[in-house]
């Protein structure tokens, strides 16, 4: 009988990771890390059905996990019905094609049940293109261990790929389709940096939030903003970045960018696939870092961020840490600090210290001033529109007042006509 494609198919998987004396702290397996590969599985529609994690000072060179653990783990799919084998380290091809052999199912690792996800939740067309291109990218250097894989397209989990071609031996038409995306992304790239141009014009700073996947990012944004983003308890809900104007105060109009959630090893296909949404980090002039204050694993997610932080944003961007969900562990839990935030976006509590938090970082060397200037000056009020906040111009007879917002360059350039300080 002919499967019907929009059924959903509930898989069933032993998730099993190798924790390996050689290697390095994000290739291993762990107890904690199983259990959030656990919670992909659930995020992609599957069901775990019982998990093995394998001690050895290195990978067998033929199975990975050696064959004896390799049959443990068969039997126990075998009892519990499962219907796939995930592993929580990243797979070889030639891994791939043994284990599939020794365990009669078909095997995932890490990256390809991420990339599945990502491939249900992509909404936009840049979210299509981005996932698509990651896809590619995971496929091509694996097409000879994962024919079992192709030929079930379109079935549950790891078969959302990108399509029927017969990728096992067209190398050659993914190599063009790769590069006809990272086209189509250049251009979407070039299309926001037109936006950007034009934020910068209007002197807009970009606020984006960052922080571990379901730290809540998007509560935050739905908060502060009213954007009305889907906003549940589940890995990588948000891929599409979402970007709403947020009046911090009287004086102070920010951009909101809301972006995808990071994760303990991300595949660096999708951190490479999605820098056209990614580099929103490059342009931000400040970072909320969306920490979730009651994660039993806080600091090393906090690590996990601030490494990928390190490598998108440009050097020097100041951050705010704010620890989200404070309400569900003691205060002395959370630290104290010029660039800490206590707060919950879930039930509105410490949006007031945020919004305060965000305009004295941004303030820091701005000045609100209000200038006379002499008509024959009229160039410098274009300079301000390009390079200042302009809040109010009035032509009146003895000049063009000006209200405006200016760095201490302008401001060192403009302090003899500087009527007021505000």
């Amino acid at each position: 009988m002919e499967q019907n494609f929009d059924e959903k198919v509930i898989e069933r998987a032993v998730l099993v990771g190798l924790n390996a004396d050689c290697f390095t702290r994000e290739q291993t397996a762990t107890d904690e890390t199983i259990e959030e590969l656990e919670a992909l599985l659930e995020t992609a529609g599957g069901f775990c059905t019982g998990k093995i994690l394998q001690n050895r000072h290195a990978p067998d060179a033929h199975s990975f996990i050696g064959e004896g653990k390799a049959e443990e783990v068969r039997m126990l799919a075998e009892a519990t019905e499962a219907t796939m084998v995930v592993f929580d380290n990243e797979l070889s091809p030639g891994h791939i094609r043994a284990l599939e052999e020794i365990l009669g199912l078909p095997v995932l690792d890490r990256s390809a049940l991420i990339l599945d996800i990502f491939a249900q939740r992509a909404k936009t067309k840049e979210g299509r293109l981005q996932v698509e291109l990651a896809q590619y990218k995971y496929l091509l250097p694996r097409l000879s261990g994962m024919g079992k894989n192709l030929s079930r397209q379109g079935g549950g989990i790891g078969t959302r790929g990108p399509g029927e071609t017969k990728l096992e031996s067209d190398r050659r038409h993914i190599r063009e389709r790769i590069a006809r995306l990272e086209h189509e992304l250049e251009q979407v790239r070039q299309v926001r940096g037109v936006q950007r141009e034009r934020r910068q014009k209007n002197s807009v700073p970009v606020v984006a939030i960052v922080g571990y996947t379901n730290a809540g990012k998007s509560t935050l944004l739905n908060k502060l903003t009213d954007a009305g983003i889907p906003a549940n308890n589940r890995l990588f809900d948000t891929l599409d970045t979402t970007s709403r104007q947020l009046k911090v105060s009287d004086n102070l109009d920010v951009i909101l960018s809301d972006t995808v959630g990071f994760i303990a090893k991300l595949p660096h296909h999708l951190v490479d696939a999605f820098r056209a949404t990614l580099e929103e980090l490059e342009y931000a002039d400040l970072l909320l870092h969306v920490i979730d204050s009651a994660d039993p694993n806080r600091e090393e997610h906090i690590q996990v961020v601030e490494k990928l932080i390190d490598k998108l944003a440009k050097p020097g961007t100041k951050t705010l840490r704010c620890y989200n969900k404070a309400d569900l562990v003691s205060p002395e839990e959370i630290p104290i600090g010029e660039d800490v935030v206590r707060m919950s976006a879930k039930q509105g509590f410490g949006m007031d210290d945020l919004l305060k938090a965000i305009e004295k970082t941004l303030d820091q060397g701005r000045h609100h001033i209000i200038v006379t200037l002499p008509y024959s000056m009229g160039g410098m009020l274009d300079t301000l529109h390009s390079g200042a906040q302009v809040l109010n111009v009035d032509y009146t007879g003895e000049g063009i007042v000006v209200e405006t917002i200016v760095d201490p360059v302008l401001y060192g350039k403009l302090r003899e006509f500087i009527t007021k300080e505000c």
